[in-house]
């Protein structure tokens, strides 16, 4: 008979979590037992994003192949990585402003703060600096990377913190997840929050994946791409290739973010690689992160969150031994731009856990937590871009639809090993100058660049005012090609797009100038996961 990892460590956590019943409804733990989970939590998102940093977005649309070199001492490189530092200023949020902290606060909160972001994140800062305030800030009207991965990556503390208790994570997380996501970009952070919730009394991977589901609508297309995976599993037992290739033809390419390469960073099909490498890794932590990691895409997120479930139902003390002597090498060094390290957050983690026991219902008995286990509760249905796919992408310097009014120049700002000009746009910093585009479709994004001397532009769809852009950007010394406007869901037709120069900007910008340099439209027709059928179902 074949036993997994977490089959053989069933009966020892069993005997950890003591009596599984206490006074009434409520369920015990021991309180050193869910400080070890917590720790489990969070060093499996250190050892999971250490291990496939080296690998991220290095296979698109495929699978990744090559030889993947990791040791206990590489999980150093945690101590600056995104999936951790951005949750912790969520974490220090809460600190200072409560656990009923407004969303806004915590869209402050990494809006000021100095570190790199990207994608909705981002766009969230930016819509921050811009007055576009959560939960406004995640909608698909302002933010175009809506269903990115995002939240998905980041709302590993809330699990942490609500043992036996989705509905309370699911609450918490629907809240700050509005922040940079709406749609199935936050049902990507609730599920992975109700993982880790449930982890905690439940070790069988499988069952615990269809009680995560309950936390999300199930007409979503997050709770479609998971089901799949559980399909899949099925059908594939003992060959997760098989089932990534049939995976990948029928939700590959539904990525509004990405549309029209093989880049593919949307909560979705990401949230999906999480639960392909749980099944697939059958509880041994080694396995695990290789297949999460081997599905490609956003390749360090991914193994980051599928250990981290297998952190919080293992403990931090059931872990490989190199795995635990790998955190506790830095176990009080602090994550940058953070006042928190491992230890500093375990412990701030087992406090909010606590508190959000009895909050829920429980009860603290001595070393031991009751917890009053909460059933699932799944927001309502919302869908970011609803039958929206990428139809065409158009370069500011093709003769399609264009018309430019005024002194825009063409703007190089490097040069590639072939000689030949990389990133160039269109430029203007003129007041009134001028550009059109006519375009016949469901959406358009702008592309163009934020740069430390942008400034500002009013838009106007199909005659009538939209609203006024600000292309400055310049926080954690990036700059960036990125959407500088967009609007989507509209009516199927024709539609014109026109850009006003203000000759405007705010005050620490260094000019005016828009920069512009492609059109993305998108159409009306439904996706290909609406109609794909996988090869056994023909």
């Amino acid at each position: 008979m074949k036993y997994s990892y977490y089959h053989i460590l069933l009966p020892v956590l069993l005997i950890a979590l003591g009596s599984c019943s206490g006074p009434g409804d409520l369920t015990a733990i021991k309180s050193d037992v869910l400080k070890d989970k917590i720790a489990g939590g969070w060093a499996g998102k250190m050892i999971g994003v250490s291990y496939g940093a080296p690998t991220e977005f290095r296979a698109q649309g495929r699978t990744y192949e090559d030889s993947i070199s990791w040791e206990a001492s590489d999980i150093r490189g945690s101590l600056w990585q995104d999936d951790i530092y951005v949750q912790l200023s969520f974490l220090m949020t809460m600190d200072k402003y409560g656990m009923d902290a407004p969303s806004k606060k915590f869209q402050e909160a990494f809006a000021l703060a100095g570190f790199p972001l990207w994608h909705a994140n981002m766009q969230a800062r930016k819509n921050f600096h811009d007055s576009i305030f959560a939960p406004l800030s995640g909608r698909p009207e302002y933010n175009i990377h809506a269903d990115d991965i995002d939240f998905q990556i980041e709302s590993d503390y809330i699990g942490f913190m609500c043992p036996g208790m989705p509905a309370t994570a699911t609450a918490t997380a629907d809240r700050i997840g509005r922040v940079m996501n709406y749609g199935d970009g936050v049902y990507g952070g609730i599920f992975v929050a109700a993982l880790y919730s449930e982890a905690f009394f439940e070790s069988n991977i499988r069952t615990l994946v269809e009680k995560a589901l309950l936390s999300i609508p199930r007409e979503s297309d997050y709770h479609k791409a998971i089901s799949d995976v559980l399909l899949l599993h099925d059908h594939y037992p003992d060959d997760w290739r098989a089932a990534w290739m049939q995976l990948e033809g029928k939700w590959g390419d539904v990525d509004i973010c990405g549309a029209g390469s093989p880049f593919n960073i949307d909560a979705k099909l990401n949230g999906a690689y999480i639960v392909m490498g749980l099944l697939y890794g059958e509880g041994d932590p080694l396995k695990t992160l290789e297949i999460s990691t081997r599905c490609g895409q956003d390749s360090d997120c991914n193994p980051s969150n599928a250990m981290a479930v297998l952190g919080v139902i293992n403990g931090f003390s059931r872990l490989p031994a190199e795995m635990q002597e790998g955190v506790k090498a830095i176990a009080d060094s602090t994550f940058i731009h953070t006042s928190y390290s491992f230890n500093s957050a375990v412990e701030s983690t087992y406090k909010y856990a606590r508190e959000l026991a009895v909050r829920s219902g429980g009860k603290i008995k001595g070393k031991r937590i009751l917890v009053k286990k909460e059933e699932p509760v799944s927001p309502d249905l919302e869908i970011s871009f609803p039958d929206l796919v990428f139809h065409k992408r158009i370069s500011v310097f093709d003769n399609e639809g264009w018309k430019f009014r005024g002194k825009w120049k063409v703007h190089k700002p490097e040069t590639g090993r072939t000689g030949r000009p990389r990133g160039q746009s269109m430029v203007s910093g003129n007041a009134g100058d001028e550009l059109t585009i006519e375009f016949s479709g469901s959406g358009i994004s702008l592309t163009g660049n934020w740069y430390r001397d942008g400034g500002r532009a009013d838009v106007f769809l199909d005659g009538n005012y939209h609203r006024t852009i600000d292309t400055y950007y310049d926080y954690a010394g990036q700059q960036h090609t990125e959407s500088i406007w967009h609007a989507v869901n509209l009516e199927p037709g024709n539609h014109t797009v026109k850009l006003v120069v203000k000759g405007e900007k705010r005050d620490e910008s260094e000019g005016t100038n828009i920069y512009v340099v492609s059109a993305t439209i998108f159409k009306k027709e439904k996706k290909k996961n609406e109609t794909h059928k996988f090869s056994f179902e023909q």
